[in-house]
């Protein structure tokens, strides 16, 4: 079941469905390098992502 409100734009991940939706029943979030905080976007990353073609 899609997450309800989580947008994405990664269509080449498995979990990518029409109109920007998530389809994978739980996402995981990490910031970069193991920080214990983000103060931007760009410093994070998604570990729910895994790529079509696997």
């Amino acid at each position: 079941m899609p997450l309800s409100g989580v947008k994405c734009t990664v269509s080449c991940c498995k979990y990518w469905k029409q109109g920007e939706q998530c389809d994978a029943s739980a996402i995981q979030v990490n910031i970069d390098g193991g920080a214990a905080h983000a103060r931007q976007s760009d410093q994070t990353n998604c570990h729910t992502f895994q790529s079509k073609s696997s």
